[in-house]
């Protein structure tokens, strides 16, 4: 347990941002599920748009540091490749 107050603080802090972070990487997951829920229904339009609304939630997500940069590239490059297959 902490025993300075600057330790106590720091706790109390790191609390605080885990509760955030958390808000925040379920957002995203949230949008990746609806992208993945549209792929897989065919539905060309509706997983553009999903993509659409996906694409600046994750970016946020790493400029918050909850994503790495190459992590947050990665799943938007294999996400729009998968709706331009769609054809």
């Amino acid at each position: 347990m902490a025993n300075s107050p600057q330790a106590k603080k720091r706790a109390r802090q790191n609390e605080a941002r885990f509760a955030v972070n958390k808000a925040r990487r379920s957002r995203i997951r949230t949008q990746l599920r609806k992208v993945e829920e549209a792929i897989a229904s065919g539905d060309k339009d509706a997983a553009t748009a999903a993509l659409r609304t996906a694409q600046p939630e994750l970016m946020r997500g790493v400029t918050k540091g909850v994503y790495h940069k190459n992590t947050a590239s990665r799943k938007m490059s294999r996400l729009s490749a998968r709706v331009k297959a769609l054809g």
